[in-house]
């Protein structure tokens, strides 16, 4: 029998993070090497939320994590995101964040906020935080960078929203990423293919994005 769902005034701070270039690690590199970035990325995640709720559910190479406010979300993704950005072995993660009512049916979560934050999370450039106004409210209250997106149109969703950007780690320069695999030089690896060209971490990304460069556009700010 199936576990009813809760639908009484229940309300969540709910993220997702996810690793930007992960797709082309595993179609450039291989799959060994897309596992070997997941497991680094999976422990970092375990270690960011040891002292809260442990990680709602996995979905491929991102985790949807769930919070009772704000504050706490921010607490966690603050030690996580970080120390992402600082992880050398990782491509540089993306997420978004929400908070409002939700839907509980055994561990997960459903609902209008879920779906919210995980469309900001598809909008988010690597590296990018983005979240909802509750949040970003939080943030602000906390001295936490914040600045203006203005409201975006999301899909299924009836009404733009208003979204904001929250640095809780080092922003990317748009001009030292992989556009292929979403790595953030400069590392001794890195070598740029034209004198101002993009920065590749291998001989493999520059192959891949001189096929395609249609397939791998360049980061802006």
């Amino acid at each position: 029998m199936s576990t009813p769902a809760s639908i009484a005034g229940e309300t969540a701070t709910v993220a997702f993070v996810d690793i930007a270039g992960f797709s082309a690690i595993a179609d450039v590199h291989g799959d060994a090497s897309a596992i070997a970035i997941l497991d680094i990325f999976e422990a970092m995640v375990r270690e960011a939320m040891s002292g809260f709720s442990p990680p709602i559910k996995w979905i491929g190479d991102e985790a949807m994590l769930a919070f009772h406010e704000p504050e706490a979300a921010l607490e966690a993704l603050g030690s996580l995101l970080p120390a992402c950005r600082s992880e050398p072995r990782l491509p540089l993660v993306r997420a978004g964040v929400n908070h409002g009512p939700v839907v509980r049916r055994g561990n997960d979560l459903f609902g209008s906020t879920v779906n919210i934050a995980a469309r900001i999370t598809g909008l988010a450039t690597p590296g990018q935080l983005i979240a909802t106004p509750p949040v970003a409210e939080s943030a602000a209250a906390r001295g936490i960078l914040v600045r203006e997106l203005g409201p975006r149109a999301l899909r299924s969703v009836a009404e733009e929203v208003p979204l904001f950007a929250i640095e809780l780690a080092p922003a990317a320069d748009p001009s030292w990423i992989d556009p292929v695999c979403k790595m953030h030089a400069p590392y001794a690896p890195y070598r740029r293919a034209e004198t101002d060209g993009p920065w590749f971490c291998s001989a493999r990304c520059e192959s891949a994005y001189r096929k395609s460069p249609k397939t791998y556009p360049l980061a802006r700010r």
